[in-house]
């Protein structure tokens, strides 16, 4: 019987941890290095490949690690992203920089140094919403891809997160 306790007592500390990953704000280094805001040196190292493969969620931070003397951290419109616009900034950082991303949809990011935006150093962050959580499915296609009856979406991390809780259900339900 202890066995078995401590079996079903695991169990439940690791699904908890689990419930709180799911949930828990990140700080999220830019690039995964501290030198990683620079001119790119090819298309492939550039930071917007690096941001395509990773999930930003509401509440994460993301972290800037670079020489203040050299650079910043300007966080622009659309508009000024593309044309590399350095002028009126939303905000602009100096130093190492934290931003917070506190609601979903696109964060545009350039480079505070003449001539780097141009040269590659710039980010684009997409934000999940928080309905939209990442699930490791890839979208439906749209209805002008898809010939036939609609099908409703479906949320895998809700019915991974209603499966946790009944599990864990069963397993206090188990030790009484």
């Amino acid at each position: 019987m202890a066995c078995f306790q401590r079996v079903v007592t695991s169990s439940l500390l690791l699904m908890i941890t689990l419930l709180l990953g799911f949930s828990e704000a990140k700080e999220i280094l830019i690039g995964g290095k501290t030198d990683a805001w620079k001119i790119p040196s090819s298309e492939s190292d550039s930071l917007n490949n690096w941001a395509e493969s990773a999930r930003f969620r509401i509440g994460d931070s993301l972290v800037w690690k670079y020489d203040s003397q050299k650079d910043s951290v300007l966080q622009v419109t659309r508009e000024a992203y593309l044309s590399c616009n350095t002028s009126n900034p939303i905000e602009e950082h100096n130093g190492n920089t934290k931003v917070k991303l506190d609601r979903s949809g696109p964060f545009y990011f350039i480079s505070g140094a003449g001539g780097h935006c141009v040269k590659g150093q710039k980010l684009i962050v997409v934000v999940l919403s928080q309905r939209h959580r990442y699930t490791g499915i890839s979208p439906a296609p749209s209805p002008e891809e898809f010939e036939g009856p609609a099908v409703a979406p479906t949320s895998a991390a809700t019915s991974l997160k209603g499966s946790l809780v009944v599990s864990l259900g069963l397993m206090l339900w188990g030790l009484f």
